[in-house]
């Protein structure tokens, strides 16, 4: 039997060793653009090297690797041509990734070496491999965090579908999206709900980019944008209180700070909605239980959060002064987890 033979619960043994071959060649495409000077038509190894100011046979080499991967198609010597799934590595269109494969292949690669360091002390690899917390590295390279929310906003679009598609609006009057960033999720709500009104809370670094994007939506009429930081404090009055992927990049206490100051700004009966990936009660193989449990690694490695079971999402809002109601899951990996304030 051939030992590098796919087993019948996933990838070769071999293979997921090697999974960080795979990352660093597609981020080296992503960041030298590779998909771009190739969108219009095929060229050369020779062409390309010249515009992008390589060594031509080191790329010629990556070239290759990129083909044999999918991205690319090799039209016979030193010709390639952009295949459709290499489209997505585009900067600027519509699903592209190649923001996020600038962040796995640059910081989230740097951090994921630390791991072992982490799983040793529970400390954040991030910390130990750059001397600062990440939200902390990012204030300090701005380019580093323009990238993480380019990265964040991909997928947005389809995620916001689902989200509205699985749970019901309507039946609010204000929703407080919390760390809602440049507001494509709060956007998406309001243009399914006309009746409802938003406020977008951010980071007074983050506010411009909203507003930008609210006012070019139409919105400006109906969603308020307001700059603070939630472990202070959140805006009051609103009838939802929206948490989409914030929970699951702080421990237990942090979190429990932030649901409290939610808590503190609602009265009884309002609702709250946490937008993370639910971790199953038991893992067995399966791409889902691979996909959450690696999500929760990256937890660790980055930001030194969790992702949690809906038990450990009961535990959180009960101490904060919840009752949880429910958890919905989506058309994507995340799930709805809802809140009612006591």
């Amino acid at each position: 039997m051939n030992s590098e033979a796919r087993s019948p619960d996933g990838p070769s043994l071999r293979s997921l060793i090697s999974g960080y071959e795979t990352c660093q060649v597609v981020y080296v495409a992503a960041r030298l653009g590779v998909a771009d000077l190739l969108a219009e038509e095929p060229r050369t190894a020779e062409d390309l090297a010249q515009a992008l100011h390589v060594d031509v046979g080191a790329l010629q080499r990556i070239l290759r690797a990129l083909a044999a991967l999918g991205l690319l198609a090799h039209l016979g010597g030193s010709r390639y041509a952009l295949a459709p799934s290499g489209t997505r590595l585009r900067d600027g269109m519509p699903g592209s990734l190649r923001a996020v494969a600038l962040l796995a292949g640059e910081r989230s690669y740097r951090a994921w070496g630390g791991l072992l360091h982490s799983v040793r002390t529970g400390e954040t690899a991030f910390q130990h491999v750059f001397g600062m917390g990440t939200f902390e590295y990012m204030a300090a390279h701005p380019e580093v965090a323009g990238i993480y929310n380019d990265a964040m906003a991909a997928g947005a679009a389809e995620r916001a579908a689902a989200v509205v598609a699985a749970y019901d609006f309507s039946r609010s009057g204000v929703v407080v999206d919390v760390g809602g960033g440049h507001g494509a999720l709060l956007i998406a709500i309001l243009a399914a709900s006309p009746g409802l009104r938003g406020v977008l809370f951010e980071r007074e670094s983050v506010t411009p980019g909203a507003r930008v994007r609210i006012e070019a939506a139409g919105l400006d009429s109906r969603c308020a944008v307001v700059s603070g930081d939630f472990f202070r404090s959140v805006p009051r009055e609103g009838d939802l209180y929206l948490l989409s992927h914030i929970i699951h990049n702080w421990d237990d206490r942090k979190s429990g700070s932030i649901l409290a100051n939610c808590r503190a700004a609602m009265s009884p009966g309002a609702k709250l909605l946490i937008l993370e990936q639910v971790l199953p009660e038991r893992f067995a193989p399966s791409p889902a239980a691979v996909h959450a449990a690696m999500a929760d690694l990256h937890m660790l490695a980055i930001t030194g959060g969790q992702e949690r079971s809906a038990g450990q999402y009961q535990a959180l809002l009960v101490a904060a002064g919840f009752t949880l109601t429910s958890v919905t899951g989506t058309a994507v990996a995340e799930s709805l987890v809802e809140g009612v304030a006591i």
